[in-house]
């Protein structure tokens, strides 16, 4: 058999005019060119076996529904051979109506909203529970309007935002959150890129943000039913600081004084270059216990003593850091994170070590002396009330447990 391109013929009449061209002879062999036909293939699909209407149809919660199946003459099913699942539930009969020889319909009224965000499934199947056709259904509310619109920058470097969906929030459908910006007098719109950083409704701008200017700052909500829009907050960069919390907290005694703590940290140092204030905020608490007490008034200073604490007990002390006033800011400032827990425990009591348990009256007698031994201290030592201080407190509570343990020891000796 013949294959390749068949060759143009030469008509024998016109043979003797046509002369041959002279082939130069060459040492290296000719080779002949091979043509091969491939049959052409013919690719044939095959016809769905029913299609359902409408296709995927998006509906409000509450709506009301009529499908259709209609299945291909190809396969030769008729409507009483068909039934209807929604969500894999069998719908009932008293829902079907036969609309043609090969189609049937179903009646879906007040649907609730979807299951499942990706849509609930409303299948068409054959007798034998074959599957012929489906559709999606969104079934949801159109967004709401983000609100609370809250943002904050770390140490002036970035910037992070957070928002509610909405009063009521859920839409039963897929929502999409996109957080804009933009330099509020002038420059272009921005979209916010790494989402879900700080919670499920945030959004992190991670660089390339610009001081001393305001920005306007929004969220738009968009789902298959609609579009909302918040209102717009404007807000400047160093009004939103936050910082690390404080380093280095340390917590140890105050001499021998079986109530009091001191703790100590460093100022955040990632603001060190800033011209800003900072208060501070401490809070402890015992080991056994998961309720923190707040120390509000410390200021912008980095040392605190905690008093008025239990003897020979464990606390757990904490401190978090507000810088405000950066370049002149006039916002409050937002608070830190705390650092992590520091533990340390307060002198045990002598009296307690030793077992006492006075009465009553030994009590009040106790209390009179200890009050006539302070003020008569006082007189020796302190010269003015300017002098009356919590030093020269602590140092009379000091002399006060040294005469307890003197005391105690000489009444131990034989």
């Amino acid at each position: 058999p013949q294959t390749g391109l068949a060759l143009p013929q030469l008509n024998p009449k016109l043979a003797g005019s046509v002369s041959k061209p002279s082939i130069p002879r060459s040492p290296v062999p000719q080779r002949a060119a091979l043509y091969v036909f491939f049959p052409p293939i013919l690719f044939f699909l095959a016809a769905d076996p029913a299609v359902i209407s409408p296709q995927d149809p998006t509906l409000l919660i509450g709506s009301s529904l009529t499908a259709t199946c209609t299945v291909s003459a190809d396969f030769h099913l008729r409507a009483e051979d068909l039934y209807w699942t929604l969500n894999g539930r069998r719908l009932p009969a008293a829902s079907y109506a036969a609309l043609g020889p090969t189609t049937l319909s179903v009646a879906l009224a007040r649907l609730n909203g979807s299951k499942q965000q990706s849509g609930d499934n409303l299948v068409c199947h054959s007798r034998d529970g074959g599957i012929l056709a489906g559709s999606c259904l969104y079934v949801g509310l159109p967004p709401e309007k983000p609100v609370n619109i809250s943002c904050w920058s770390k140490n002036m470097k970035d910037l992070t935002c957070k928002w509610a969906p909405g009063t009521e929030g859920e839409t039963f459908l897929h929502t999409n959150y996109t957080l804009k910006y933009k330099l509020r007098w002038y420059g272009r719109d921005n979209t916010c890129q790494e989402y879900h950083t700080a919670g499920p409704y945030s959004c992190h701008i991670p660089k390339d943000l610009a001081l001393f200017t305001p920005y306007e700052i929004w969220v738009e909500a968009s789902n298959r039913l609609g579009v909302a829009v918040s209102d717009v907050v404007m807000l400047d960069i160093l009004d939103v600081v936050t910082t690390d919390p404080p380093s280095d907290v340390h917590v140890s005694r105050v001499g021998d004084l079986e109530d009091q703590l001191s703790v100590r940290w460093s100022s955040p140092p990632a603001l060190k270059d800033f011209l800003f204030q900072a208060k501070y905020q401490i809070q402890y608490r015992v080991e056994d216990s998961s309720e923190w007490k707040v120390v509000d008034d410390v200021g912008n200073q980095t040392s605190c003593r905690l008093a008025g604490l239990r003897p020979g007990t464990v606390y757990f002390v904490q401190v978090r850091c507000n810088p405000f006033g950066i370049y002149g800011s006039k916002k409050a400032g937002i608070w830190s994170d705390w650092s992590n827990p520091t533990a340390a425990s307060t002198p045990r009591s002598e009296r307690a070590a030793g077992g006492c348990d006075p009465k009553g009256g030994e009590q009040n007698t106790t209390l009179r002396r200890e009050l006539k031994q302070f003020f008569g201290w006082v007189k020796k030592h302190a010269y003015g009330c300017s002098n009356l201080s919590i030093k020269l407190y602590d140092q009379w509570r000091v002399w006060l447990q040294k005469s307890h343990k003197t005391r105690n020891q000489v009444g131990k000796e034989p």
